[in-house]
């Protein structure tokens, strides 16, 4: 089973099979709806899409590391991270999709 990585061109194609706008509307749209979602999640919104999943910013707290190699002691700074949860339709798609591979 090869592993592939969808792409912007590759939802911009999708859109224009799909809906039928122009290949340039296409692009101007999915870029559109990624800016918005980027803009929503940078501001500290969270983005719900339905039956998709959520993107949500979490505020991890400042801790002691240790660094691996060394074994010293190292401070890891405050920081925001992207979270993505499935939506249990998403995950029970993705889990009947497997069984039908197995």
């Amino acid at each position: 089973m090869g592993k592939r990585t969808v792409t912007r061109a590759d939802l911009s194609e999708a859109v224009y099979q799909e809906v039928g706008l122009s290949r340039n509307e296409s692009t101007e749209l999915v870029e559109s709806i990624l800016s918005e979602i980027s803009s929503s999640l940078v501001s500290g919104e969270n983005v719900k899409i339905s039956s998709f999943g959520s993107f949500l910013v979490r505020h991890k707290g400042g801790r002691i590391g240790r660094n691996p190699k060394t074994g010293e002691e190292v401070p890891i700074e405050p920081r925001r991270v992207l979270v993505f949860r499935p939506s249990q339709v998403m995950k029970e798609r993705i889990a009947t999709s497997l069984k039908g591979r197995a």
